[in-house]
């Protein structure tokens, strides 16, 4: 588990045994950015949705294959508001979770180089989305 700024921290797949730690740990959400069925033997969303609700952890699936999608994006942000503490979004890797996290604050006006500076601390290279991180209007 790597921590990417006060609200949000990553990691590669979770276990639902892993539950009660990150309870005691205080994540108050779990975001799964990972398709069901994308690897042998990968827990699915509902064991892992049910194995944080007995440890009163409230979870969403956000899937992502392939690339960004707004509505990805939206509902990241959107998870991300109603955590009310801190939240663990898990991939394969923690990088899908890193990028959907880095595009949803660029799309709250963050800065991109505190973006990527938070992200490098942690041990991820934004670079492959770095052009979308630029602050419209």
């Amino acid at each position: 588990m790597r921590k990417i700024d006060e609200c949000l921290f990553v990691a590669g797949q979770i276990r639902p045994e892993d539950m009660p730690a990150f309870a005691a740990q205080g994540m108050r959400m779990i975001v799964n950015n990972r398709p069901d069925d994308e690897e042998l033997g990968q827990p699915s969303h509902a064991e892992i949705e049910a194995a944080a609700a007995a440890a009163g952890i409230a979870c969403r699936h956000i899937p992502v294959a392939g690339g960004f999608s707004a509505d990805q994006v939206a509902a990241m942000g959107e998870a991300l508001g109603a955590a009310n503490g801190p939240v663990l979004a898990f991939c394969r890797s923690g990088t899908r979770s890193t990028f959907l996290w880095a595009l949803t604050r660029a799309q709250a006006g963050e800065e991109a180089v505190e973006i990527m500076r938070k992200a490098a601390e942690a041990g991820y290279d934004l670079t492959p989305i770095a052009p979308y991180l630029t602050r419209a209007g």
